[in-house]
């Protein structure tokens, strides 16, 4: 099926920049790297949030980010082979509570067992 282009609209191929994203970053030793994330099914994905407050909204106040173009961020991890970007994820889980350890309940003494 063909897709109708009219007038003024871009091509139905054309990724169309979406401006300056906030990319996760890990900072280390000698600069940041992009943080790569998993979609539901596994596949490997760069994620962008299109203002801070949507990054912090996700990944908590005090996670490191980097503002980069869409091209910008495509570019960097092409040669990790990640094609998907994910713009503003809503569904993440939050951190896990913590766990009280297990205590396992007191035994009977062997004459009430019987």
């Amino acid at each position: 099926m063909a897709d109708t282009v009219y007038g003024d609209d871009p091509e139905p191929g054309e990724r169309i920049p979406a401006g300056w994203l906030c990319v996760p970053v890990r900072p280390g030793v000698h600069g940041c790297a992009a943080r790569l994330f998993r979609t539901p099914v596994g596949e490997r994905t760069a994620v962008a949030f299109t203002g801070p407050a949507r990054l912090r909204a996700a990944l908590g106040a005090a996670h490191h980010w980097i503002p980069l173009s869409e091209p910008a961020l495509r570019a960097l991890v092409a040669p990790l082979g990640v094609t998907r970007l994910t713009l503003d994820p809503q569904l993440t889980a939050p951190a896990p509570a913590p766990v009280a350890p297990f205590v396992p309940a007191p035994r009977p003494p062997a004459a009430l067992a019987r």
